[in-house]
């Protein structure tokens, strides 16, 4: 069966008649809601063929099981829905539940990051300079921040730190105990689904402060140079590594005492070479 050609298509869509009038939801909502297919996509039937001998071969926990059945079931009418009715015209719809994943599932990701963004540019962040920020740690270093939620929040502090310590002396008019605005985002896997966690912050370009009985003043910083963010980066590289390898986070290898010691010294400087390559604090 021959398929009409582009022309074929723009003659007999402007020979179609159109309605004179329009329902008010249809003009309402400008567009005809088209519920997803989620069972169509390649993902989907990737996951539905592979996700039992997946879980079979791999030492993932429990949780990830549930969001990746949940995933399956989300959307599909078959589990679950509501119905929704207007009360004017008596239009129906039934709407299948969905799983509000936070890792897996495109559609909840994108409804709810499109719902945090919307949140935070009218209700949170003001409108001032601001500037991206990503952290990012080598792989040896990965494993504790992924299973311990103290490292992972201790190391997004030693960021913070470092940024606001920045933002101050390169803020003119800012006093020693002004604050700065920021919002952190941690995220536990790269692009290859990989154990990747790393940090994205969004950080205004200046630090708060407040007199007595007086509002609330923004110092924009001007002179914040790549060197000065090359020290930023310098700064966080050592305070994660004492942090993070000093505190006994990294254990030293099964043999003596001494060797043990001189064995962990050389992890540390090693890794002391490839900090300056793995870690990264940016202008995004």
């Amino acid at each position: 069966m021959a398929l009409p050609t582009s022309a074929a298509v723009k003659q007999r869509t402007r020979a179609r008649p159109r309605a004179t009038t329009t329902p008010a939801w249809r003009s309402f909502l400008g567009t005809v809601y088209r519920p997803r297919r989620p069972t169509q996509t390649p993902l989907y039937q990737t996951v539905q063929l592979h996700l039992e001998t997946f879980l079979a071969r791999s030492s993932e926990s429990d949780a990830t099981g549930r969001d990746f059945r949940g995933y399956l079931e989300c959307g599909i009418l078959a589990h679950g829905f509501a119905r929704a009715r207007c009360e004017d015209c008596g239009h129906e719809r039934l709407i299948p539940f969905s799983c509000k994943s936070r890792g897996i599932c495109p559609s909840c990701n994108a409804r709810r990051m499109c719902e945090v963004a919307a949140h935070l540019t009218d209700h949170v962040l003001p409108h001032v300079p601001a500037r991206q920020w990503v952290l990012s740690v080598p792989k040896r270093l990965r494993p504790y921040l992924h299973h311990d939620v103290r490292v992972a929040g201790a190391v997004l502090q030693i960021l913070l730190r470092a940024i606001r310590t920045t933002l101050r002396r390169t803020s003119p008019g800012a006093p020693p105990h002004a604050q700065l605005g920021a919002v952190s985002f941690f995220h536990r896997f790269g692009s290859s689904l990989n154990v990747h966690p790393h940090y994205h912050l969004v950080v205004l370009d200046g630090v708060f402060s407040k007199a007595d009985d007086s509002e609330i003043e923004f110092h924009e910083a001007h002179d914040l140079t790549p060197d000065r963010i090359a020290q930023v980066e310098s700064v966080v590289q050592r305070r994660v590594l004492r942090t993070t390898c000093i505190r006994k986070r990294c254990p030293p290898s099964p043999r003596t005492p001494r060797r043990a010691r001189r064995r962990r010294h050389a992890n540390l400087a090693g890794l002391g070479r490839v900090q300056r390559r793995c870690f990264r604090a940016h202008r995004g």
